[in-house]
């Protein structure tokens, strides 16, 4: 059983809220989504793994049962080419669930007419492999998102 937890502090809107059909409609994946707190921070990793994927604005660290967890920060944010983020980690580093990845600042997303909202999503697992999926409320850093069995 994997916890997957929330790698940024904010109010979990569920994929539905995430503002892009292929996320909304669970295309890449099922998860949930958190709006972030606006200010400068780190995201951090949502299980122990290692770091198969690494971009500034998305993430993929698989943990040890093979689960691959991705981590999207903001919504057309690939187009920022990196701007705005900065690397704390290297593709291929083995990490640990709470490790800082990536640093960022939701408010200048969302200034530069993105949405910062971030999207975690369970990779190659079906709707029924998720539990306790959280869907609304305020959720800190490293809070549980969901567990992947």
């Amino acid at each position: 059983m994997t916890r997957v937890l929330s790698p940024v502090s904010g109010r979990v809107v569920g994929l539905a809220g995430v503002p892009d059909p292929v996320f909304a409609q669970a295309m890449v994946g099922p998860g949930t989504a958190v709006d972030p707190e606006r200010g400068p921070g780190h995201a951090i990793a949502p299980v122990t793994g290692k770091i198969v994927k690494l971009h500034p604005h998305a993430y993929v660290v698989v943990d040890a049962e093979g689960h691959g967890v991705l981590v999207h920060l903001g919504i057309d944010t690939v187009k920022l080419k990196g701007q705005g983020f900065e690397l704390l980690a290297a593709e291929g580093d083995e990490v640990t669930a709470g490790q800082p990845l990536v640093g960022w600042d939701p408010a200048v997303i969302e200034a530069g007419g993105r949405s910062p909202i971030c999207a975690v999503v369970a990779l190659d697992a079906g709707a029924d492999a998720l539990s306790d999926v959280r869907e609304s409320g305020e959720v800190a850093k490293g809070t549980e998102l969901f567990t992947w069995s």
